[in-house]
């Protein structure tokens, strides 16, 4: 009797449920995470050459005169400031030579004062007509030259006063220090690179150019850069700087990559990538795994930013990558799409938007 009961109160119970969920209420689906990447240029239309962050003014630091450096004060990577005192040669050969200017000042301030004694004793028999003229004459002479002489030597010992001074080597401008090509106890020649100095400011990337693509590069052509800290955003830039000669050991030109919104907050020696359109239109690419299809039409999912609902958008598509496949219509470069998890999404569901290492996106417009 009471399995029949059972029996009978089981199909009414899910009558009863269905006849709720049938009420006409909406049961709204629960809000899914979903990865969201951005259209990006198709690969095969793009050019991407590795990089890294560079300053835009790297002036190489060197001692004004030759000597044996006696003390390092900062190492490779240390942030200066203007004037900082960085290394240090051995004073004692400098003060030696300052010495001996201050001796040469001194005896040729001797000398002139005898000469100037001679000239006026002979000025004084000179007016007396005890001497000629020509005696007289040759004192004058012995005494401008005695006046010449201290000017020379004094000029000289102000040039042995600064060369003093030059035996420290200082920070040209506020900035890091990015290599250092001496080291304490060696023997260096004025004008011998001792660091590099990063100055502040400015930021760029230096890529190396091959050969065979060298004639596709001019200045102010216009690239995009992606930094490795920031995968999947890129950075308008342009080409400010390309060598007219290639390296004698990779047989690559030079180029230097500016950013095109001025100061950009990236890190010395950080890696990055520099794109390259190539001529014509670009068509846009997303990953595959983005790519769904019904009734063999391809579409994929469109978060709207204002909402973080998914809209399904048809595409046409064009030819397949390893990774990636193209766009040919139905995307812009400013769309955020879903790129895992499409077969779960219905039209007009809400999404959480994250990135590849589950960070909340913020979908703005044109980001």
């Amino acid at each position: 009797m009471f399995r029949h009961a059972l029996s009978l109160a089981v199909p009414v119970s899910l009558i009863a449920l269905l006849v709720a969920c049938g009420n006409g209420d909406t049961v709204e689906a629960p809000v899914r995470p979903a990865m969201v990447v951005q259209p990006q240029p198709a690969g095969d239309a793009m050019e991407t050459y590795p990089g890294e962050v560079r300053a835009r003014f790297e002036p190489e630091l060197a001692f004004r005169i030759g000597g044996k450096i006696s003390k390092r004060l900062v190492d490779a990577g240390a942030r200066v400031k203007k004037d900082q005192p960085l290394a240090e040669l051995d004073p004692e050969d400098v003060k030696l030579q300052l010495e001996a200017a201050r001796a040469q000042v001194a005896a040729a301030e001797a000398n002139l004062k005898l000469v100037r004694t001679e000239r006026d004793r002979y000025q004084t028999l000179l007016a007396r007509q005890l001497i000629s003229q020509s005696q007289y004459d040759n004192v004058e002479n012995q005494y401008r030259a005695g006046e010449a002489r201290v000017k020379q030597i004094k000029a000289e010992f102000n040039v042995a006063n600064n060369q003093a001074g030059y035996s420290v080597l200082r920070a040209s401008q506020d900035g890091v220090i990015a290599r250092r090509l001496a080291e304490v106890g060696q023997v260096v020649s004025a004008g011998q690179t001792v660091f590099t100095l990063a100055a502040d400011g400015e930021r760029e990337v230096l890529i190396s150019v091959p050969e065979h693509a060298f004639e596709r590069f001019r200045i102010g052509q216009d690239v995009s850069v992606e930094l490795w800290s920031q995968p999947g955003k890129r950075f308008p830039g342009r080409i400010r700087e390309l060598s007219p000669a290639a390296d004698a050991q990779s047989r690559t030109f030079a180029a230097r990559v500016a950013f095109a919104g001025g100061a950009m907050k990236a890190e010395l020696g950080q890696s990055a990538r520099v794109a390259i359109k190539a001529e014509g239109e670009v068509p846009l690419s997303v990953p595959m795994s983005a790519l769904s299809a019904e009734k063999d039409v391809p579409f994929v999912w469109v978060v709207d930013p204002k909402e973080s609902k998914v809209v399904r958008t048809l595409v046409r598509i064009g030819r397949y990558g390893q990774e990636r496949v193209s766009v040919l219509e139905g995307l812009k470069e400013g769309d955020w799409v879903v790129a895992a998890g499409v077969q779960m999404l219905r039209d007009g569901q809400k999404v959480k938007p994250v990135d590849r290492d589950n960070r909340t996106v913020k979908l703005i417009a044109g980001e």
